[in-house]
């Protein structure tokens, strides 16, 4: 086919969709019709959608076809989003908080400045960490099933870091890595970062494809494996011992590195013993405080076996130096006066009640969630196309997330994910009310 041609038709159908002639949501022919309504190779067909695909135009979804995407919503409008206007109730990005917490820092700070080594907070700090307070998260940490000494905790400025540094300090840019189909957007965007190569794997309706996950290891030379155990972002399951024992066989036959991201472990009640408990020798587990204590304190840790302590340690040094002193004194002070393990019981509760409203709400749609998790999956109706709602959401001062953010796969779920516990409880049921109507005025073209 001669260029000219095929970039006419590619120039066609992108003026189509962006006068409006072809609207959002609009399922454009298959591959195959295409091919033969204008006499081209299947190939060609294919690459014309590729190029929609790649201009943000079109969205391809296995099974289901090729769909004119809502261009009012940038891509990849997750973790690279710009701040909403601070009159929308944001159900995208999680920051739980509860009534009271402002109130808690100001009594935590007025202690730390009467403590005998406020002075010392002015200074440099060891790069993994000041030993007593890397101490006290080891201490910590035997609540989530995990002994470890304070040798190999390394403190960073939150669990995102921690993720960077993992990366950074143990695998090199082309590096292949096993991730879920749908995984947390932070690690998503530090590992393109670093022009790893993300193997996808698919997912069951309770973890990962292992047997996928081994088959993709013996065709490949697959360096890591990012796993979310204990509690997944964005389907919130929680793997089962045996799951969890397969994936550590599998690792251990491939010699993989398990980057273990337990941002939202605490949700979970007694679960199954993390993977770094039962595979020391390869897992770094990677977690923080943002989401049981509060977002804006930057304060999170690595647990890793001691020969990769030197490497993470160079990173830190290379990149922030330390972590922030205060802030970290405050948490350490928090985990040893008890006032961390209220917290994270207070939030389980309010996690609870918030899911609880939502599954009243959404009843007799598709969720997926963990009853005690701030954030819920919700399956589109057919008829009804993410972009769509994320843009009518947008104009009624509500913002959630599409699929996109959390897909490491080109196609992308008709899906989008709300983080329950970002807006005040009040606010809750009404917001949620307003989701729940706009999908229903789109899928009867109200909207």
């Amino acid at each position: 086919m001669p260029r000219a041609r095929y970039k006419s038709l590619v120039d066609r159908f992108s003026e189509e969709i962006r006068s409006g002639a072809l609207p959002p949501g609009t399922r454009l022919p298959t591959h195959r019709k295409l091919a033969q309504q204008y006499g081209l190779a299947l190939v060609t067909a294919s690459r014309v959608y590729a190029e929609l695909e790649t201009m943000g135009l079109v969205s391809g979804e296995k099974g289901r076809g090729t769909f004119v995407r809502e261009t009012s919503v940038p891509r990849g409008h997750g973790i690279d989003q710009a701040p909403n206007p601070a009159d929308t109730q944001d159900l995208n990005f999680n920051s739980p908080a509860l009534p009271g917490q402002a109130d808690m820092l100001r009594e935590g700070l007025r202690n730390l400045a009467a403590s005998g080594d406020f002075e010392a907070l002015l200074h440099y700090q060891p790069h993994a960490g000041r030993h007593h307070e890397r101490a006290l998260v080891a201490q910590y940490l035997e609540s989530r099933g995990l002994s470890t000494e304070a040798e190999q905790v390394v403190i960073t400025c939150g669990a995102q870091q921690g993720l960077a540094t993992s990366i950074l300090a143990l695998l090199n840019p082309g590096d292949a890595v096993l991730a879920d189909a749908l995984i947390y957007p932070g690690f998503r965007a530090v590992a393109e970062m670093h022009k790893l190569e993300i193997l996808p794997v698919s997912l069951t309706e309770s973890g990962p494809n292992l047997d996928e996950m081994e088959a993709l290891c013996k065709q490949r030379k697959v360096r890591a494996l990012h796993a979310m155990p204990t509690l997944h972002n964005p389907l919130g399951w929680v793997l089962s011992l045996e799951q969890r024992r397969r994936l550590i066989d599998i690792a251990r036959k491939h010699e993989l590195i398990i980057i273990e991201d337990a941002a939202y472990a605490f949700h979970a009640a007694e679960p199954p013993p993390p993977l770094a408990a039962l595979a020391p020798e390869r897992t770094l587990y990677v977690s923080g405080f943002s989401k049981n204590v509060a977002t804006g304190l930057r304060v999170g840790y690595i647990v890793s076996p001691k020969h990769w302590i030197p490497k993470l340690e160079r990173i830190i040094r290379a990149t922030t130096w330390n972590t922030p002193a205060l802030m970290t004194a405050l948490v350490c002070r928090w985990i040893e006066d008890g006032t961390l393990a209220e917290l994270e019981q207070a939030k389980r509760k309010d996690a609870l009640a918030r899911q609880t409203l939502a599954s009243n709400i959404f009843h007799d749609w598709h969720c997926i969630s963990h009853e005690a998790s701030s954030f819920l999956w919700l399956q589109l109706p057919e008829d009804v196309r993410a972009e769509q709602v994320v843009s009518a959401l947008l104009s009624r001062q509500v913002a959630v997330a599409t699929a996109e953010p959390f897909a490491t796969t080109t196609h992308i779920p008709n899906a989008i994910r709300m983080a329950l516990g970002s807006i005040d409880f009040e606010q809750l049921e009404p917001t949620l009310k307003t989701v729940r109507q706009v999908i229903d005025d789109l899928s009867v073209g109200v909207v």
